[in-house]
């Protein structure tokens, strides 16, 4: 199973897109450790999305379609369409 996945850092009030194989758990562990690079900037980032795929490739063309949007209100919408789906009472 592969993933494409948002991350979420409240301080820095910003979104990261990216995509992986591993478990998003793990992922996320290696996002948050020491490490150069966008995530580094932040040490509370939280997965708020993610959509599963069969192959890394079809991970990689959606972490790429979104990225393309370059639209944080397209990003918002899209993680608010999916949590008015799984928790409709709020």
């Amino acid at each position: 199973m592969c993933y494409c996945y948002i991350l979420y850092s409240e301080s820095l009030d910003k979104y990261y897109i990216g995509h992986s194989c591993e478990r998003l758990q793990e992922r996320l562990r290696k996002h948050l450790s020491n490490h150069k690079g966008f995530t580094s900037k932040a040490k509370d980032w939280i997965i708020i999305y993610f959509e599963n795929f069969n192959s890394k490739i079809e991970a990689y063309k959606r972490e790429r379609e979104i990225k393309a949007w370059k639209s944080k209100s397209k990003i918002q919408k899209l993680i608010g369409e999916i949590n008015q789906i799984e928790h409709p009472d709020l």
